[in-house]
């Protein structure tokens, strides 16, 4: 969704064909390390779809704030670990622009058992006169 020059992403999961990549917790059946390799797929669907609104990449002016929310095992603590995948991922697509306020969460669990799920919201250029 665009409005205003900003854009806002739904939340993303580790998907590539639409099938999602691995099911569970984060520190119980995926590895932190793997986990941190699908934020960064997760945070590649975010930018993917807030591209996709603006009109392209290159529309994408900055990345404002993004949330990494984690299902993990209640003694897991590294939710920052994971979420830097996803802040590798942007940075490497967008350089200075893809640096982003970010919040790392843990919760009990995501849609379709997902291990990480990563929201996004971007600036982006809007056409003389009218929205993207």
């Amino acid at each position: 969704m665009v409005h205003g020059g900003v854009a806002y992403s739904a939340g993303m999961t580790p998907r590539s064909d639409g099938a999602l990549l691995v099911r569970g917790r984060v520190g119980v059946e995926v590895d932190p390390g793997y986990a941190h390799e699908l934020a960064g797929i997760a945070a590649g669907n975010a930018l993917a779809a807030i591209a996709e609104a603006a009109g392209g990449l290159r529309r994408i002016v900055r990345c404002l704030q993004m949330t990494v929310f984690v299902a993990a095992a209640p003694d897991f603590a590294e939710h920052t670990a994971v979420a830097d995948g996803a802040s590798e991922m942007l940075l490497a697509a967008l350089g200075e622009r893809g640096t982003v306020a970010r919040a790392a969460v843990g919760v009990a669990s995501l849609p379709s058992g997902a291990p990480v799920e990563v929201v996004l919201t971007a600036a982006v250029e809007t056409p003389a006169g009218g929205r993207p």
